[in-house]
């Protein structure tokens, strides 16, 4: 498989198309950006740990009948996917208070949702992400009612195995946000499942181990990152 031209950089990945109309090669830079980029700096590693983990992450979820757009890891920065088109709403659980729900609704961080909350944000830089709900996407054409449906049971399908994947390596799964797409009329999980784009707590000491180490200032973003892929049974190269 011959990577060829870039097709798309985004904060923290580049996409490339190949010789195969069908793959696409996602590369993960060591790029780290905040509240929509206003915060920006290169963690030394992080390409390889993000790119390493969402491969673990994504055969896990392919093993629990997930379809994803995973195909295969190229390298410890690179990694094969399907080509999709991808739907412009990202999908949010949140099972526990956290970030910009606490702000928006008041509530105390750490405070458990029950039932999760489900959430649609519409992917766009320039606006924010804003939320949105079903009858937007519908009416502005980005899904149809269908393809919601499918995505929110996929979401929750993705948060009742991965809940369970982290709460044996002793800590909890906060929140994230998933992105799909279309590949052959399929809709598959698409982007990346990283500690950049969920919230994960260690169960016992509700210490923060993923990207608001970066955002507020904590430190060893990178040597967190990989404790919870250790607690997970990765090994990193790279």
């Amino acid at each position: 498989m011959q990577k060829r031209k870039e097709l798309y950089s985004g904060k923290a990945k580049s996409v490339y198309t190949t010789d195969d109309p069908n793959c696409m090669v996602l590369s993960f830079r060591d790029d780290t950006s905040a509240f929509n980029g206003e915060k920006l700096e290169q963690l030394e590693g992080k390409g390889a740990v993000n790119s390493q983990f969402n491969a673990f992450i994504m055969q896990h979820l392919e093993a629990s009948g997930i379809p994803t757009h995973f195909i295969q890891q190229l390298s410890p920065n690179e990694t094969l996917v399907r080509s999709m088109e991808m739907i412009p709403v990202e999908c949010v659980v949140r099972n526990r208070a956290a970030g910009s729900i606490c702000k928006r609704l008041g509530l105390e961080e750490g405070k458990l949702l029950e039932p999760s909350t489900y959430e649609l944000f519409y992917k766009d830089d320039a606006l924010g992400d804003p939320m949105i709900n079903e009858s937007h996407a519908i009416t502005l054409g980005w899904a149809s009612s269908e393809q919601l449906e499918q995505m929110k049971a996929l979401t929750f399908s993705v948060n009742e195995c991965l809940s369970s994947l982290f709460f044996q390596g002793g800590m909890i799964l906060v929140d994230y946000k998933l992105e799909f797409g279309l590949y052959q009329g399929e809709i598959r999980l698409g982007d990346e499942f990283s500690p950049d784009g969920c919230r994960i707590w260690d169960a016992s000491t509700l210490e923060k181990m993923d990207k608001d180490r970066f955002r507020q200032n904590l430190g060893n973003v990178i040597d967190f990152y990989k404790e919870v892929g250790s607690r997970l049974g990765m090994t990193f190269e790279g």
